[in-house]
């Protein structure tokens, strides 16, 4: 699985550039990055990361259309980056802790998972995380920033070294990008 794990890597960078610069094309690598991370993940017995990998597709089409569209259709130049509004916050937090636990129970009670909490932290972490993606909120970088820093570590433990690595990068890119985005989104775009 090695070739795998090093291909995804390879479209995980792409996807990370131009996730960056906010570019709607960060979707098609949203597809194909989860398709091959299904494989690696599953192998590692990282069964809740595995799972993500297939919301992430899901998302990503989510998130090509919402981006194409411009989110029912009031902004003409596409999806403009936003701040999340406060009325989200509760429901988010709720989606995050409910996800968190039926992660957890569901890999303790019926995998062979031995890192459960880590591995349903960074997953529900993620759900939150790429919903305010496909909303262009700001702040999703945040939580991947978060999601990296502990996926780096976890992928460490999990002799996922490329993966590590990639995910160590994302860490250092994700704060470059909110502060890039936080400039677009000042700017207008």
């Amino acid at each position: 699985m090695n070739y795998l794990e090093i291909l995804g890597t390879f479209i995980g960078l792409i996807y990370l550039w131009l996730e960056y610069k906010a570019s709607i094309y960060l979707w098609i690598a949203g597809i194909i990055m989860p398709a091959i991370y299904i494989f690696v993940y599953y192998k590692a017995g990282l069964y809740a990361d595995f799972g993500i990998n297939i919301y992430y597709l899901v998302a990503a089409v989510y998130g090509w259309i919402v981006w194409k569209s411009g989110h029912k259709k009031q902004y003409a130049a596409g999806l403009p980056i936003t701040h999340l509004p406060l009325k989200y916050l509760f429901s988010l937090s709720v989606v995050f802790l409910v996800t968190l636990l039926g992660i957890a129970w569901i890999l303790i009670e019926f995998t062979d998972s031995n890192v459960p909490w880590l591995d349903s932290f960074t997953t529900a972490l993620s759900i939150v995380g790429m919903w305010m993606l496909a909303r262009k909120y700001v702040e999703q970088w945040w939580a991947w920033i978060l999601v990296d820093v502990v996926c780096c570590g976890l992928y460490i433990y999990k002799e996922l070294y490329f993966t590590s690595g990639l995910y160590g990068l994302y860490s250092i890119i994700a704060i470059f990008g909110y502060l890039k985005w936080k400039r677009m989104m000042e700017q207008g775009k």
